[in-house]
């Protein structure tokens, strides 16, 4: 039993401190218990083989490709956009549009998605960011009390229930305790961060933000988007079954193709999906719609000489235009010992040699776009290259001759494939179906493991490699070490000790006593520990308390959940109260003059709450 305690005691310290990783700790903690022959090795590995740790995985994988598609944006933008000028709309519809996607979505991912457009939605109608920065991290984990998925503590409580045998807990079991904590959130905060956080300078405009340029922003700087024109390929078109060099359109219109976008439709349309091209050997084909960019008067003669036909762009400048999927744009600044000084963009030939295509020459202030293949390179010129983003990134490799400015192949991981956002919204229904419905026979760690292959294998990711970065490994490695700590809690007796010093001292003044002991305990450990170690310990510990005092044990593992995941006091409590600190330029006492009364306050609320929706 010491040996056990003692290594619970020296994990907490560790996890307290910060200054080792929490997933670190959790693997050291595992190893003392099994050199300590505490845990059998079939034991300490047997949180990696629970259902809990793969569904957290395929969470992952999902969440990742809800935000790699757009769709959390798309819906959270069109919410937002409801508040108008408005401070309390926009506070209100914070809250209630960052809960909705928490309750499906990672409350972490919640947080990284919301916090740039509740930024921009601050600045652009005056209101202090510092209101509602906070917000959002508080209201990302109450959307999470919402459903089963919602946050980790709630599949904790969850796996701790079916093992001791009682009937689990269905999807939307949580969504009445979910409801309350929104609501006494919304209620405390509305005046709290008024008095509280209106002081400091707005939160808006960063000056790393401002060095680095956008896909948007570059494409706006040059001037692509003004003289960007469509033109389909038709059946009589007389460029099919010719390459894009071949037919040479720069020398004989003045005219660049800077992408052929082709639709790829199989017969099912859920597999619908879309290839950039750029490459100079690219066969056109019927159907291939041409981005190009030139005069007016240019693209219309090259329409008419080829019959392609010249969709209305008037609306589409801007809307329609440009798209990052698989090819890309960057610039590049050429070093004073580069080998292109003083050569012809034609000479060097970009196209064949590097695979990419240069589109206009920024020297000093003034930008060039007409006329490229004859202009002779200087020393700093800045040129606009594009193709695709492979091989964009290739160009870093050619140090001598130029620098490659930011990151192509981390911009690229940030470009939406928004033609995929209805597939993924098809996908996410079609998970929260199989757990929602019992006549649907199918476990809810298989609905998602089966949604998170879908979004693979529909493109809603773009890779098996990028969903595999879509998971937080140190979050699993920390769950799947620290779920036989439990274990070895049960085996040496120590849940069983502290369950009956907790029933002895506060069970006999009745469950209600018995109820807020597991639930402040449950609070004030969350302060110091994540609040996935906290309810991996204090599950089974309420379970046996609960069965001692000869009570239902749904209310006390609520109270464990929920005390687990609304800890709002500190800014290390949870992932979304950190993400927000730098961002709103929070300081530790501001989580504790906010946070804290709406901790307590919560706690309150809870303790009354719980045994009216789970009577004892």
């Amino acid at each position: 039993m010491w040996i056990t305690i003692s290594v619970l005691a020296l994990a907490a310290v560790f996890f307290m401190s910060g200054k080792v990783r929490s997933d670190l700790v959790a693997v050291c903690s595992l190893l003392l218990l099994l050199i300590f022959h505490v845990l059998t090795p079939e034991e300490g590995l047997s949180g990696f083989s629970n259902s809990v740790v793969i569904m957290m995985i395929g969470l992952f994988v999902v969440g990742g490709a809800i935000f790699q598609t757009g769709l959390a944006k798309m819906i959270s933008s069109r919410l937002l956009k409801l508040s108008g000028r408005s401070e309390l709309r926009l506070f209100l519809l914070v809250m209630l549009a960052t809960a909705f996607i928490g309750a499906f979505v990672s409350n972490t991912g919640t947080v990284a998605l919301m916090l740039p457009i509740v930024v921009s939605m601050a600045v652009s109608t005056g209101t202090n960011s510092r209101r509602l920065l906070m917000p959002l991290a508080f209201a990302s984990s109450m959307g999470g009390m919402m459903t089963l998925i919602g946050t980790p503590p709630n599949l904790i409580i969850q796996d701790v229930l079916t093992g001791a045998g009682y009937e689990p807990l269905s999807f939307f079991s949580f969504l009445p305790v979910g409801l309350v904590c929104l609501g006494v959130g919304i209620v405390v905060l509305l005046p709290a961060t008024k008095w509280f956080l209106s002081d400091k300078k707005k939160v808006g405009e960063s000056e790393e933000g401002s060095r680095n340029k956008s896909l948007g922003q570059l494409a706006k700087e040059y001037d692509l988007t003004d003289n960007l024109f469509r033109l389909r390929v038709e059946a009589a078109s007389g460029v099919i079954g010719r390459t894009i060099a071949e037919m040479d359109l720069r020398r004989t219109y003045g005219v660049d193709i800077l992408e052929v976008r082709r639709e790829k439709n199989s017969q099912a349309r859920f597999l619908h999906s879309v290839a950039q091209l750029s490459a100079s050997d690219t066969v056109l084909e019927e159907g291939d719609m041409l981005y190009v960019v030139g005069e007016r008067v240019q693209v219309e003669r090259l329409s008419a000489d080829f019959a392609l036909s010249m969709p209305d762009v008037s609306n589409e400048q801007g809307k329609a235009g440009l798209a990052f999927y698989d090819i890309g744009i960057a610039e590049i600044v050429l070093m004073p010992s580069s080998r292109m000084i003083g050569r012809t963009i034609k000479e060097v030939d970009f196209r064949r040699t590097f695979h990419v295509n240069v589109l206009a020459i920024r020297r000093k202030k003034e930008y060039l776009r007409q006329h490229l293949g004859s202009e002779k390179m200087h020393n700093g010129d800045v040129l606009l290259v594009q193709g695709r983003w492979e091989d964009i990134a290739c160009l870093s490799n050619d140090e001598d001759n130029w620098v490659v400015l930011g990151q192509p192949l981390a911009e690229a991981a940030k470009v939406t494939l928004d033609y995929k956002a209805p597939v993924a919204a098809a996908i996410m229904v079609l998970m929260v179906a199989m757990m929602v419905f019992d006549f649907i026979p199918v476990a809810p760690v298989t609905a998602v493991m089966i949604a998170a292959v879908l979004m693979v294998l529909t493109g809603c990711l773009r890779s098996v490699e990028a969903a595999y970065k879509t998971i937080n490994w140190e979050t699993i490695v920390l769950f799947g070490a620290m779920l036989p700590m439990s274990l070895a809690l049960e085996k040496t007796g120590v849940s069983q000790h502290l369950a009956d010093m907790l029933a002895g001292s506060m069970g006999e003044y009745g469950p209600m006593v018995l109820l807020a002991g597991v639930y402040f305990t449950t609070s004030l450990m969350t302060m110091f520990i994540s609040n996935t170690v906290t309810a991996v310990l204090m599950a089974p510990i309420a379970l046996q308390s609960a069965i001692q005092t000869g009570v239902s044990p749904v209310p006390f593992l609520f109270a464990v959940t929920v005390g687990a995941s609304m800890c709002f006091a500190s800014p290390f409590s949870t992932p979304p109260n950190a993400l927000v600190m730098p961002a709103g330029q929070y300081s530790f006492a501001d989580y504790i003059k906010v946070g804290l009364p709406l901790q307590v306050i919560m706690g309150l609320v809870m303790v009354v709450v719980l045994p009216l929706l789970f009577p004892f």
